[in-house]
């Protein structure tokens, strides 16, 4: 049990110095053109709990039904327990800020026009695949790293609407919708 302490801990030291050097030099962004055509969705459940509202985007935006991917983050999950939307945690923290879950990965794998960070705390594991995920634009809350984010949307967590709208109008102004 000890060793694991410390390996846990040399673990986060690690992916904290990742997460540093991601934000300098941040990976090149998604080349597609104008417009949302693929939304990503990072999602912190222990906060709010209905990650569904965000398939609302679709009729929202007009996409393919296709077009919106979530993913949720908990701080702790039962790998046993059936969850909606694909889940990680902090225990999927590997070396040198490597996230070890198939979803995460597969969630990595893809190229976002949007990526909309909807969590309103410092986390380490939120932010590290913040920055690995390939997006031309990313949107989240003023809580969190403003560096994190190209737009930053003033509004409280709970009310999804009020984000939505924001959301609506900000694209509709930087002609992307």
């Amino acid at each position: 049990m000890f060793l694991k302490g410390i390996k846990d801990k040399f673990k986060y030291k690690s992916a904290v110095k990742v997460l540093k050097e991601l934000m300098n030099n941040p990976l090149p962004t998604a080349q597609r053109s104008q417009g949302i055509t693929a939304i990503g969705c990072i999602v912190d459940l222990d906060n709010f709990e209905d990650a569904n509202v965000f398939f609302d985007l679709v009729e929202e935006f007009s996409l393919r039904p296709n077009a919106v991917k979530i993913i949720g983050y908990k701080s702790y999950y039962d790998k046993n327990s059936p969850y909606a939307t694909p889940v990680f945690s902090d225990k999927d923290l590997g070396w040198g800020g490597e996230i070890e879950n198939s979803y995460a990965l597969e969630f990595l794998s893809r190229e976002y026009d949007l990526l909309i960070n909807y969590y309103n705390e410092e986390n380490l594991l939120m932010q590290l695949m913040t920055v690995k995920t390939k997006s031309r634009m990313k949107v989240g809350f003023e809580e969190v790293d403003k560096n994190l984010n190209d737009l930053i949307i003033k509004a409280p967590m709970k009310d999804f609407k009020l984000f939505k709208k924001e959301l609506q109008k900000y694209l509709t102004v930087l002609k992307e919708v």
